[in-house]
């Protein structure tokens, strides 16, 4: 059964978003498959992260429409976009910095739980059950990531790196359908680039999620998306694969300005 408009997961149709005067987002489009890892694409300031917030319920659009799973999801709360399967990841990494590793991955699960607060306080067979699936759930997501080894540390003892890593997989825990990955290799050596980027490949063939992502590492975003588009000024000025966007005009304008 399809999802979906037209048979997508995201369809987001002709999109702005206007503060003020100043105008983040024009005629914003875009179509998303079940399991599709798209890259989007600008330079400093043309919108992205802005989308993400559109998508996610932070901003609601001042024009256009997004359906997502063939329902609209305009005016609708985070929390709520996020439990019919839409989550994301940070620019700036927002993690619980005085919570361990396994407790910010399962302040995640808190959208599934259905014991009730009489269960907890008595600690019966229901909520002992349920809290030890939790547990196995979010040490199985920590092992794929390689953080098992750090579950009982605090989340702001962990190198900058895997800090990165730790908010993919509290995004994971949500059981998303699709995932914004927010610059994810910001901040990240080249080796740590590299990691990534497999990381990003495994999560999205085991999972068999759809992935859009923002980043302004053209090597992270080339290596991984099979499709990419190109905002600039609120606008999409390009769409294509890997090797097209490298020789399109306008995209080495906006990035490098005119000769």
């Amino acid at each position: 059964m399809a999802d979906t408009i037209a048979g997508s997961l995201l369809h987001a149709k002709g999109c702005g978003v206007q503060f003020g005067g100043l105008k983040a987002l024009n005629g914003f489009s875009l179509t998303l498959a079940n399991g599709e890892l798209v890259g989007l694409i600008g330079p400093n300031g043309a919108g992205k992260t802005t989308f993400f917030n559109l998508l996610t319920g932070i901003y609601e659009p001042s024009e256009g429409e997004i359906h997502f799973k063939g329902r609209k999801i305009n005016g609708l709360q985070p929390f709520q976009i996020c439990r019919i399967g839409m989550t994301r990841t940070f620019q700036n990494i927002r993690l619980f910095a005085d919570l361990t590793v396994r407790d910010n991955v399962l302040v995640a699960f808190h959208q599934d739980i259905r014991s009730s607060l009489w269960d907890a306080i008595v600690e019966n067979k229901k909520f002992r059950q349920e809290e030890t699936a939790h547990r196995e759930a979010a040490l199985q997501l920590l092992t794929l990531f390689g953080l098992d080894p750090a579950q009982n540390e605090l989340a702001k003892n962990l190198c900058y790196g895997d800090q990165r890593k730790l908010e993919i997989v509290r995004a994971l825990a949500t059981k998303p359908r699709l995932l914004l990955l927010d610059e994810p290799a910001a901040g990240m050596n080249s080796t740590e680039k590299h990691l990534l980027i497999e990381l990003i490949r495994r999560v999205h063939s085991q999972y068999q999620l759809a992935i859009l992502l923002i980043e302004h590492d053209m090597d992270v975003v080339m290596a991984l998306c099979p499709r990419i588009l190109v905002l600039d000024y609120g606008e999409i000025i390009a769409e294509g694969t890997p090797e097209e966007i490298r020789k399109n005009p306008k995209v080495i304008e906006a990035y490098l300005g005119k000769s």
